[in-house]
């Protein structure tokens, strides 16, 4: 058996242990819901809560080597630029690792994955993963970060790839840096006076006229409305 058919086999086995984080696979795995948790205080982590949470981040899942691979590609993913810092700035390898142990299904397939880095880079370069340059390293991601352009050959590491960038993506885009590059501003309070008058336009909608004088304008928001005994707005 050659390397290629053992990374088939290896593959193989690994999208059957758990299910891959693609965002958009329709193959997912019907999970058991097992309440284990119980007691605590609205708004607060249960005692039970806080254990598994410590054990969680106590328990590290990547080695050294690793982690390694996992930050070079989180920085491919998640570069750092003139409005953000880089993935591993983030420490999102921290919340990767994190994932693994929380989500032990996706343990089998995330090692797999990992060490099809170091199959392929020793058949294309005859070394690890980790001794690459930063060209042979752009080399192998092409292979897989472009699913509609890759080869069929490569389909288990393409869904490897996917879960990767899936997580960095969760694990970047869930700090304050994250929500900074895209705008977010969370949950605020704010008014809306409605659809804005070119946009309706641009439609061709218009408000009925019957109904123009009891819509809200925006100098009566805080008035209460008052109904009539027939269950009319005054």
């Amino acid at each position: 058996m050659n390397r290629r058919e053992n990374l088939k086999l290896l593959f193989t086995s690994s999208l059957g242990a758990g299910v891959l984080l693609t965002g958009c696979e329709s193959k997912q795995t019907k999970l058991v819901h097992e309440s284990t948790i119980s007691g605590g205080t609205p708004g607060f982590r249960t005692e039970e809560e806080k254990r598994r949470d410590e054990k969680l981040l106590s328990d590290k899942f990547f080695n050294d080597e690793e982690r390694k691979k996992i930050d070079v590609l989180a920085d491919i993913i998640c570069p750092a630029d003139s409005e953000s810092p880089s993935a591993t700035e983030l420490e999102v390898t921290d919340f990767i690792d994190f994932m693994m142990n929380d989500q032990p299904e996706n343990q089998t397939p995330m090692r797999g994955g990992l060490m099809w880095l170091d199959f392929e880079a020793n058949e294309k370069f005859g070394k690890s993963f980790n001794e690459l340059s930063k060209d042979q390293v752009i080399e192998i991601v092409e292979l897989v970060a472009w699913p509609e352009k890759a080869s069929q050959e490569y389909e288990g590491a393409v869904q490897w790839f996917n879960m990767l960038r899936n997580l960095v993506c969760s694990g970047y885009f869930s700090t304050q840096a994250g929500w900074k590059y895209i705008g977010y501003v969370g949950n605020q309070p704010n008014v809306w006076d409605g659809v804005p008058q070119e946009v309706m336009d641009k439609h061709g909608f218009k408000l009925e006229e019957q109904y123009i004088p009891i819509y809200l304008r925006p100098e009566d928001r805080g008035l209460v409305a008052e109904w009539d005994d027939d269950g009319n707005i005054i």
